[in-house]
């Protein structure tokens, strides 16, 4: 009996088996479907949360007011896509041109912006995106030379229904000579598609051109070839960009307000879903989710019960109070994937909260975004709350600081998000002299890390201190000598004999600026280090450069005239290689905001507060001078050896662009009397009256190419131990520095 209902029970488990198999081939192709579906299709996860096959809807059928005739099918959307993107499988070694860019090797990198044409409007937007590749490194008015093109007609906004649209695109771009189906250029836009589906069809074709575009989603995003830029509005500025909002070691890390967002709610069309159901996390205290429907010309056709009390609620509270107060920002999608609310929130170190699913974030390539945003799913907007409430306070400071590095480096100009864009394709092109992902996300950021310097880490006085690096026991001094060499007694001669007697210097290098011949080797004093005397090519920007011979990490930078003992040399480089990303030395200098000229100034007067070291005695570290080259513009280095004056203050404001940290300065004996230079040899630069006037002018021109004043006040000065201290001379390190 008991075998007999074995039986049965097998038979009828084969009988399912069996339906199952003929019957269910539907639920194998969906399971299928399932394993092998596009990565754009998959949901980015929310940290620990609950399975989302048993998540409820978080808003009934007649609150979500989506227009049925806007919804288009994946299938829809491709073959809208396949039919403007010819080439949407583009990859760099298939539709990109790299004999163009490696004619002249690592310097081949040039772009060339096709000259307006008569008539043609442009925006306000597109012209600062222009500007800042016409005053980059990169450019060239040559086309033979070029090796990126960028077009001259606007394509920022391809919306059919706005003003700046430009209409018969294809047949303009076809008439230029250089166009060759878009090879090896590259097209900037904002804006995409128009109403009431927002594609991202761009109204012409872009063939095999690459696409910095906002809101780009991941299903169209073409990896490592199209660049996802940020969605940036036209009052951004041009450079530099306000600083953010955090304050080193900001506690506590929370803010009054935990989750917050302000702003406008569609009540029909895409993008309506999402913002619909914000008013289910509302509660008026610590989340604060504020939608109105008062907006465009017609909302009140559409108004639905919500809205008065919607806009009610919506003037209560004001939206940068919440911005200054909230510890996140939800950054939900608009009509588009991308949103202004992305680049306020990460200005204001309130950690984005994003619900836009399918969107490639900004500068995904190099971007580690999970160290600074939280990514959600749209579907799971009541599981917010909890999950931001669950993120310790260790984590929030730190993904608050974050926002601040990505904000300073990328995001606070035009300059920085068109820059970051060409150096991304740079990379490309170059990719055995490319930044790893650790240069992009660590200060200083990748535009201020120069991969043709080094891709080892440990080269950048950036990086010792995370990887725990010490500099080098030994420095090269790099002597300007301007003046002929007439006397034995002359200040350089004695300057050689103090530097070479530290126990630290490697080698020294004179740098010979004067217009007559540099003197035969016997003519200098024997050393016990080697001594180099080079060509300074009658430039004042020659002792920055990044001279071959200098080894070490360390450069000791020093004038012809410098009075210095050899006790002193040792302490500064001894003090520089605890801040070996800093500008180390002894005359200080300072800038002021000038109310009356509305102008900054630049003060010589000795206080206690200073933003300026001198370089005419200093240590840095010998990458300042590679970036110094090869980083500022041609006319800045040309405004120096014009006018013999200023590099000081120019290598002051690169280094504190690149740390944010003043200069460090140490102790030095009471200051000499200056001697009359001997006979023969040329007066000091400060006895010049028009010294002082060109070191203002050149802080203004300096402020104006960073696009705001880099340079920060310190009242720090360093010390040796015991130094002027009523101690016996016997347990004085450096009891040569009390000499007057």
């Amino acid at each position: 009996m008991q075998a007999r209902k074995k039986y049965v029970l097998l038979g009828l488990c084969a009988c399912c088996w069996l339906v199952l198999f003929y019957c269910g081939g539907g639920v194998q192709l969906r399971l299928l479907r399932l394993l092998t579906r596009h990565r754009s299709d998959v949901l980015r996860p929310w940290p620990n949360w609950t399975d989302r096959a048993f998540l409820p809807r978080y808003a009934h059928l007649d609150e979500l007011q989506t227009d049925p005739g806007s919804a288009e099918s994946p299938r829809q959307r491709r073959q809208a896509w396949s039919t403007v993107y010819r080439d949407s499988r583009c990859r760099m070694d298939t539709c990109f041109d790299f004999s163009r860019c490696r004619r002249r090797g690592r310097e081949g990198f040039r772009v060339y912006i096709y000259p307006a044409e008569k008539g043609d409007r442009v925006s306000e937007s597109y012209r600062k995106i222009l500007t800042s590749i016409a005053e980059s490194r990169y450019y060239t008015p040559d086309p033979r030379e070029a090796c990126l093109f960028v077009l001259g007609i606007d394509t920022l906004d391809r919306d059919q229904l706005s003003g700046q649209f430009v209409p018969n695109m294809d047949e303009r771009i076809r008439s230029f000579p250089s166009w060759n189906d878009g090879r090896n250029h590259l097209i900037f836009n904002l804006y995409s598609g128009t109403w009431p589906n927002y594609t991202e069809d761009l109204g012409f074709n872009v063939g095999q051109a690459i696409l910095a575009k906002a809101s780009l989603n991941t299903e169209h995003f073409r990896p490592g070839f199209d660049v996802s830029i940020p969605l940036f509005s036209k009052d951004h500025p041009q450079k530099g960009g306000e600083r953010g909002w955090l304050l080193r070691n900001t506690t506590p890390p929370r803010r009054k307000y935990l989750l917050m967002f302000k702003g406008k709610r569609y009540l029909t069309g895409i993008g309506s879903d999402t913002r619909n159901a914000l008013h289910h996390i509302h509660n008026g205290k610590d989340i604060v989710s504020l939608t109105t429907c008062r907006h465009g010309k017609d909302w009140e056709k559409h108004k639905d019960a919500r809205c008065d009390h919607d806009n009610l609620e919506y003037e209560r509270f004001d939206y940068q109070e919440l911005l200054h107060n909230s510890t996140f920002c939800l950054v939900p999608r608009g009509r588009r994937l991308g949103s202004f609310r992305f680049l306020e929130s990460l200005q204001a170190a309130c950690i984005p909260v994003l619900l836009s699913n399918g969107w490639e974030l900004p500068f995904s390539d190099v971007i580690q975004w999970n160290q600074a945003v939280i990514e959600g799913d749209e579907r799971l907007l009541l599981q917010v709350p909890s999950t931001v409430r669950a993120v310790p306070n260790k984590r929030v400071l730190h993904l608050r600081q974050r926002t601040q590095m990505l904000w300073d480096a990328y995001f606070s100009s035009v300059d920085k998000i068109v820059l970051t864009t060409l150096e991304i394709i740079k990379d490309r092109v170059f990719s055995h002299v490319s930044r790893n992902r650790y240069m992009w996300n660590y200060l200083p950021g990748g535009l201020l890390v120069l991969p043709e310097f080094s891709t080892h880490l440990a080269h950048f006085p950036f990086y010792y201190l995370g990887l725990g690096v010490s500099p080098g026991h030994e420095f090269t001094a790099v002597i300007h000598a301007v003046s002929p060499l007439v006397s034995q007694s002359q200040p350089i001669m004695k300057l050689l004999q103090v530097v070479s007697r530290s126990k630290y210097c490697s080698q020294i290098i004179i740098l010979w600026n004067s217009e007559k011949p540099p003197p035969s080797r016997s003519k200098w004093p024997p050393m016990p280090v080697p001594l180099v005397v080079t060509d300074g090519r009658r430039k004042t920007t020659s002792r920055f450069l990044p001279h071959v011979a200098i080894e070490t990490e360390a450069v000791l930078s020093l004038d012809e005239d410098t009075v210095l003992l050899t006790s002193e040399v040792n302490f500064a480089f001894l003090v520089w290689r605890s801040f070996p990303d800093r500008i180390v030395g002894y005359p200080p200098r300072s800038h002021f905001w000038d109310l009356l000229k509305h102008a900054w100034g630049y003060t010589s007067k000795w206080t206690n507060e200073y933003s300026i070291v001198l370089t005419g005695a200093a240590f840095y570290h010998r990458y300042y001078n590679f970036l110094f080259s090869h980083y500022l513009p041609q006319s800045l280095r040309t405004l120096v050896d014009r006018t013999s004056n200023c590099e000081d203050i120019l290598m002051n404001f690169l280094v504190s662009a690149a740390t944010h940290l003043p200069p460090v300065k140490v102790a030095q004996r009471k200051q000499y009397k200056e001697v009359p230079p001997p006979q023969g040899t040329k007066s000091a630069p400060w006895a010049n009256p028009e010294h002082f006037t060109q070191r203002q002018e050149c802080v203004n021109t300096f402020a104006s190419w960073f696009g705001y004043m880099p340079l920060v006040h310190s009242q720090l000065r360093l010390d040796p131990v015991l130094f002027k201290d009523q101690v016996s001379v016997l347990r004085k390190k450096y009891k040569d520095l009390e000499r007057a």
